[in-house]
């Protein structure tokens, strides 16, 4: 199976730096609409079979546009939200960010025991996003696209694709509906085929605020 994940669209709090990750969740910037609308033909080739996006109102409307274009309904899925913030949530200093993005890179590096202060922990987050990747992956789809979120996504690649480890996708950031391509299959594993740091559309000028879930950090563990 293909599978493309997706980062939707950009968003007030990525604007503003915070840690938003309560359902519903804000919609979509004036540039955020702008890359959703250009998803369509940047994935023109892809032959899209199924189309998922989480319960945060921002994947729904960046997968509105790719709805529309392949006919294709959106199927909404609460395992491949956001990883809870808890209590760090609608923060944006240095301290909160950090915290928040090490603890994610430590799940994908195996300590899935540790929680995310008042939030959920690495098996509960991972068995979620697995979740709804096995239920892709049942339906006999050939390619799925599946919007969702910076940190989810970093978090999941990093934990479950055999040519990728923390040191590397940590390094490398994932702006608003960056796409990162992989191939596999639950049971017999992944490979990160395309890591797409910039957004699409043709504003991108590769300076454009995108929040700290899709930002590279530089001393995670792995």
């Amino acid at each position: 199976m293909r599978l493309l994940l997706i980062r939707h669209g950009q968003t007030p709090s990525n604007v503003k730096r915070l840690l938003d990750t309560a359902v519903p969740g804000p919609g979509l910037t004036p540039l955020g609409q702008e890359q959703a609308a250009a998803l369509p033909d940047a994935l023109a080739g892809e032959g899209i079979d199924a189309l998922y996006a989480s319960t945060l109102l921002r994947t729904q409307l960046t997968a509105a546009p790719l709805a529309a274009r392949t006919g294709l309904d959106v199927r909404v899925r609460d395992g491949i939200r956001e990883l809870s913030a808890g209590d760090l949530e609608m923060r944006g200093d240095d301290e909160a960010v950090e915290t928040y993005m090490t603890t994610a890179f430590a799940w994908s590096a195996g300590d899935t025991g540790l929680r995310m202060p008042g939030g959920e922990n690495g098996v509960e987050a991972l068995r979620r996003y697995d979740a709804v990747v096995e239920e892709a992956a049942d339906s006999g789809a050939g390619t799925v696209a599946m919007v969702s979120h910076g940190a989810a996504i970093r978090m999941w690649a990093a934990a479950r694709a055999g040519n990728v480890d923390v040191r590397s996708v940590s390094a490398h950031e994932l702006r608003n509906t960056g796409v990162v391509l992989l191939t596999g299959a639950p049971g017999q594993g992944w490979r990160v085929l395309h890591w797409e740091g910039r957004a699409i559309g043709a504003q991108d000028s590769g300076t454009e605020a995108s929040g700290p879930a899709g930002e590279a950090v530089e001393d995670a563990d792995g």
